[in-house]
C-alpha cells in the first residue's frame, strides 16, 4: 500500500502499516515460507505418497512414549484442528502406519499409535526428507544465521502462543 493509500495524515487512522522495508522482510517471509512448504510436501509425496503434515505426526508419534498419543494431544502439537487431525489419521489408518485405541480411562478418548509398518516409512523416509531441508535451508545460511533465525521464529512462536483460558485454539475446534 503506497504512503497515499494509508489514510488520512491527522492522526485519525490509527493503524500502524509496515513500513517499505518492514513490507520487503514480510513478503520474502510469506515468499520463502510457501516456497519451502512446498519443496517439502513434493520430496515426501515424491518419496513417500504423503503430505508434511502427515509425516510430522509421524514423527511425533514416533517420539512419543510407546509410539501412542492421545489424539488432543497430537491435534496440539501439531497446531491443526481436531477434524483435520481426524481426515489426516484416517488416511494414514487405511495405509497401516497408525492405529487407533480407545483410552481406557476416557470413553471418549482415543490414541493414535504408530505401527511398524508406520515407523518403516519413517525411516525410510527421513533421510530424504532431512537431505531436503538441510539443502533448502541449512546449507544456505551460516551458523551465525542458523542461529539467530532459530532465535527469531522461537520469539514469534513463544508471541503467537495464547496463554490465556478459552483462547481460540485450532486443537480446541
Amino acid at each position: 500500500m503506497d504512503d497515499d493509500e494509508r489514510g488520512p495524515a491527522d492522526g485519525r487512522d490509527a493503524t500502524r502499516w509496515l513500513s517499505t522495508d518492514e513490507q520487503h522482510v514480510w513478503r520474502a517471509y510469506l515468499h520463502a515460507t510457501t516456497l519451502l512448504e512446498d519443496h517439502l510436501d513434493r520430496q515426501l509425496q515424491r518419496d513417500a505418497k504423503m503430505p508434511h503434515i502427515y509425516f510430522g505426526l509421524l514423527v511425533q508419534l514416533s517420539e512419543a512414549p510407546r509410539r501412542r498419543l492421545r489424539m488432543t494431544e497430537l491435534a496440539m502439537s501439531a497446531k491443526i484442528t481436531r477434524s483435520r487431525l481426524s481426515h489426516a489419521i484416517a488416511r494414514l489408518e487405511k495405509n497401516g502406519w497408525v492405529r487407533r485405541e480407545d483410552c481406557p480411562s476416557d470413553k471418549r478418548g482415543q490414541f493414535a499409535v504408530l505401527t511398524d509398518a508406520g515407523l518403516g516409512v519413517l525411516r525410510e523416509t527421513a533421510p530424504g526428507h532431512v537431505a531436503a531441508v538441510r539443502q533448502a535451508v541449512f546449507d544456505r545460511l551460516s551458523p551465525e544465521q542458523q542461529k539467530s533465525l532459530g532465535e527469531i521464529m522461537k520469539i514469534v512462536a513463544e508471541g503467537l502462543q495464547p496463554k490465556e483460558a478459552g483462547a481460540d485454539l485450532p486443537w480446541l475446534r
